[in-house]
């Protein structure tokens, strides 16, 4: 099968508090509208909000209502992510549930949004996941992807669809827009960016084909995305170059250079060390006269 459907669901909720059962009308009223949607993908922190102080171990009976949600419809689900309270921490974790009902894959945000995603772990671990017959899929959340490393990653590792969910209410979403664009170009992938809306991110969810080209657009309210990816154009597109031109990912693998920088073992480079703490800026007060 090349062709597979993927909705993302752009959706106003409360930034602190159960939004499990609209979620679960939102897939009501997604599937009865386009039946023909096999994956469902909604943005980060959706479930139970923005709050660590909501965090529980996994598996949980939230997981579990959304594993009755995916067997109902027989659908791949992405509810977004919750955090996770293990005894190493708290992490912002995704998970992915098959059509059966069984959480397949979960994976922990790589780069939390450090310093006001405060008390949050980082994962450590790339997840890919396989739809049979149809391609290969990674995850990633939010501000991972500002961080080229994480796709790029991906990427290498066979992922045909990115599935990003992200929550960003702040005014770089315009820079997030052009950083999906750029993910799903360099690495010849499609690159779903699906935000929340209204007090929980503001909109315009974005959904990328491998030659960066904009598939879809939301504006900064409700919106269900419903988007058919051809996975043949990916694996075309791989083999002959973005737009028959440049091939990324070959001279990525072909390249003669060795990337130092990445290499910590002796520390960070004189300049990284030098920036300073990762931690919030502060005020400047005026000097009274």
């Amino acid at each position: 099968m090349s062709y597979f459907t993927i909705a993302g669901v752009q959706m106003q909720a409360l930034h602190h508090g159960d939004n499990t059962e609209a979620m679960r009308h939102r897939v009501d009223v997604l599937m009865s509208r386009f039946p023909q949607v096999q994956m469902v993908l909604f943005s980060e922190l959706m479930a139970l909000g923005a709050s660590p102080h909501h965090a529980h171990p996994l598996p949980s009976h939230v997981e579990q209502f959304f594993c009755q949600l995916a067997e109902q419809y027989r659908i791949w689900l992405i509810p977004g992510s919750m955090f996770e309270r293990t005894e190493h921490g708290i992490y912002n974790t995704l998970s992915v549930i098959d059509p059966s009902g069984q959480v397949v894959a979960r994976y922990r945000k790589m780069f939390p949004f450090r310093p006001y995603e405060a008390g949050v772990e980082s994962g450590s671990e790339f997840v890919l996941f396989d739809v049979p017959n149809v391609g290969r899929f990674g995850v990633s959340i939010c501000y991972d992807m500002w961080f080229p490393e994480t796709t790029r990653t991906l990427a290498a590792m066979g992922a045909e669809v990115i599935l990003h969910p992200t929550m960003t209410d702040t005014i770089d979403r315009d820079i997030e827009l052009s950083i999906a664009r750029t993910n799903a170009a360099v690495n010849q992938c499609y690159f779903f960016d699906i935000n929340g809306a209204g007090a929980i991110g503001n909109g315009r969810s974005i959904v990328v084909g491998p030659s960066g080209d904009v598939i879809h657009q939301a504006g900064s309210g409700e919106e269900i995305m419903p988007i058919e990816v051809d996975f043949s154009r990916v694996r075309r597109e791989r083999e002959t170059g973005l737009r028959g031109l440049g091939q990324p990912l070959k001279s990525f693998r072909d390249r003669q250079v060795d990337f130092s920088v990445y290499r910590f073992e002796q520390g960070p480079t004189p300049f990284l060390a030098g920036l300073g703490p990762l931690a919030k800026p502060q005020r400047t007060d005026i000097e009274e006269y």
